[in-house]
């Protein structure tokens, strides 16, 4: 009966729109207070979350992110993959979700991907007459591809709450990361066939080609040295942050020449405005989680759930159904800070893998990023494309049915996760 009055007030707090991090934090000291516990946990639980240096690669990622975004990156980027494949069958839709998923190699942010693609690629595709909520949905979902694909700030968090390895969780969602841009470019490319709205480009030449490639290139290295370096074990993924962020601001400035003393500052505080929020939601949270912990609350949930829930098929399907449901007024990152301390200790009983399951959980709340009226890559995409919420809410319905897909076959293919971590 407890868990069920803490849950109520819970959902009551964030429906009447109290701040996550307020909800979490508020309601935490409260159960301490109320159960007899030293309330001096709170802030013990506070500095046990700031003084983390996984969570310190959060703020170097974003950095780095919108450093890449104010410098003007996603420019050149989206001009040599659309030199390569603008001439296919809906090509520059092909070359905004390939675009979408070398930015999502080097940001680990689906807002940044969304915003730097989506400056370039709606006014190209709009000019080409592909259909305006296709273009706007088209953006919003190659967006959710930055939590997906490695780097991921999702990723890091779930790591961090669930002390598994952030490399293993980044290097898992390498296969079904790619299955999604795959199955993007197929709808695309049978869109534009056979909607017949969307105007053939002229096949770039090999100058332009290699131009535009050349331009392109540091990026390109970014994400390479990024990747690399941690699946080669030459540093962890908070120095691989780090790292990225040095090579941003080498390839946009006296590389590139196109980022501005003022372009810094605002991507600085852009970054910091961002750590601050997600780092008070973190905070909140493991006030939270350590007030239901000592309520005992995710081991009764992890007892409910084993009793009724036996089988794994319908554990997930559960769980997926909840997301669905908690994604159309919770923004992902609260999702998972909510959920996942409660939902943990129950994996191991069902015989279900932590990595496997971070990354099924990193799919779902990717759905959570285009569905109203929370997601925030419609708030993105509305802001970049200049258009209604409803235009861009009805673009995405597509995709968000090819993101559902994606977790079927990774539910019946489990080592499209599972195989680069553990067997290559």
């Amino acid at each position: 009966m407890t868990s069920l009055i803490i849950i109520l007030v819970l959902f009551a707090l964030l429906l009447v729109r109290v701040p996550v991090a307020f909800t979490l934090g508020g309601l935490g000291l409260l159960l301490l207070v109320l159960g007899g516990f030293s309330p001096l946990m709170a802030p013990q639980a506070l500095w046990g979350t700031i003084d983390s240096f996984i969570l310190l690669a959060v703020p170097l990622f974003l950095l780095m992110s919108n450093v890449l975004l104010k410098g003007g990156v996603g420019r050149d980027l989206f001009a040599a993959v659309q030199a390569w494949v603008g001439h296919w069958p809906g090509g520059l839709a092909v070359a905004t979700v390939l675009s979408c998923g070398i930015f999502a190699a080097i940001s680990g942010s689906s807002v940044a991907t969304a915003a730097t693609i989506g400056t370039v690629a709606i006014p190209e595709m709009s000019k080409r007459g592909y259909p305006r909520t296709f273009v706007l949905g088209l953006l919003a979902a190659g967006g959710t591809l930055g939590i997906l694909i490695p780097p991921s700030i999702p990723m890091i968090v779930y790591g961090f709450i669930t002390e598994e390895s952030v490399i293993k969780l980044f290097l898992a969602g390498v296969g079904p990361g790619l299955a999604l841009v795959a199955l993007f470019i197929m709808f695309s490319m049978l869109y534009a066939r056979y909607s017949g709205k969307c105007a053939a480009v002229t096949r770039a030449g090999w100058t332009e080609r290699w131009q535009t490639g050349l331009r392109a290139l540091p990026a390109l290295l970014l994400a390479a040295v990024i990747i690399g370096g941690i699946y080669a074990g030459l540093f962890t993924p908070t120095e691989a942050a780090a790292v990225g962020f040095a090579m941003a601001l080498l390839i946009t400035g006296p590389l590139l020449r196109t980022l501005t003393w003022q372009a810094l500052k605002q991507a600085t505080i852009e970054a910091m405005t961002t750590t601050v929020t997600i780092l008070m939601i973190v905070a909140g949270a493991k006030v939270f989680g350590k007030a239901i912990s000592l309520y005992r609350i995710p081991q009764d949930i992890s007892l409910f759930i084993s009793t009724n829930f036996d089988e794994t098929g319908l554990f997930v399907l559960v769980v997926a159904i909840t997301l669905v449901l908690m994604g159309f007024f919770l923004e992902a990152l609260s999702m998972m800070l909510i959920l996942v301390p409660v939902l943990a200790p129950s994996l191991v009983p069902l015989g279900i893998d932590p990595i496997w399951f971070g990354v099924f959980f990193v799919i779902m709340i990717e759905c959570a990023l285009i569905t109203p009226p929370v997601g925030l890559n419609l708030y993105v995409i509305q802001a970049v494309g200049r258009a209604g919420m409803g235009e861009v809410a009805a673009g995405v319905w597509p995709f968000l049915v090819l993101m559902l897909l994606t977790v079927a076959l990774v539910y019946v293919f489990p080592n499209l996760v599972l195989y680069i971590p553990f067997k290559l």
